[in-house]
């Protein structure tokens, strides 16, 4: 099961506080393990793109629209831009999904701080990270639901509405889930 470009949402029961009402986006998945970016948890109040572009050195009057998200408990410290695919100067450019490529560079910042970045940015703070057969434990014990990634979502949608969109977009009302699992 390759997994890579694929959302994750997390069920009710989800036991971590951290991914509760969780959309993940999974930007990379092997036989060694898993990495993704929460994309519907904004940051604590004060950490917004102007106090990162300060600490970073960089302008930020071309980047009044960035949301910056809690990307997860694992190096809290370092970023993930998911963008739209318009912005191709990278080295490091990953497409992840339809629509949506990722980069960790620091040349994404500097143009999206100067104005030239791509049309649709995300910046993740840390990220979420499985060890190998660890997120498809978690997905047989109910913990996630899968489905295709959506960039409109993913880059688009407020963050109080990706995880009900996501569910949506499966077929799946919020309101028929159920905290407890089972087995048939």
């Amino acid at each position: 099961m390759d997994l890579m470009g694929s959302m994750l949402i997390a069920m009710p029961g989800m036991a971590d506080p951290r991914f509760e009402h969780a959309v993940v986006l999974v930007c990379a998945h092997s036989p060694q393990g898993a990495m993704g970016l929460i994309v519907n948890k904004p940051v604590p109040p004060g950490i917004g793109w102007a106090e990162l572009a300060e600490q970073l050195g960089l302008e930020s009057g071309g980047a009044a629209g960035v949301a910056v998200q809690f990307g997860g408990p694992v190096e809290p410290g370092r970023g993930f831009v998911l963008h739209s695919p318009d912005w191709p100067k990278g080295r490091a450019v990953q497409t992840v999904a339809p629509g949506i490529v990722l980069t960790s560079t620091r040349d994404i910042l500097e143009d999206i701080a100067a104005g030239r970045g791509p049309v649709r940015a995300l910046l993740a703070l840390g990220y979420a990270g499985w060890g190998p057969g660890q997120l498809e434990a978690e997905i047989g014990a109910n913990g996630w639901l899968t489905g295709a990634a959506d960039a409109e979502l993913v880059l688009g949608a407020a963050n109080a509405r990706k995880w009900e969109t996501a569910l949506r977009g499966l077929g799946v009302d919020p309101l028929s889930l159920s905290a407890a699992a089972g087995r048939a």
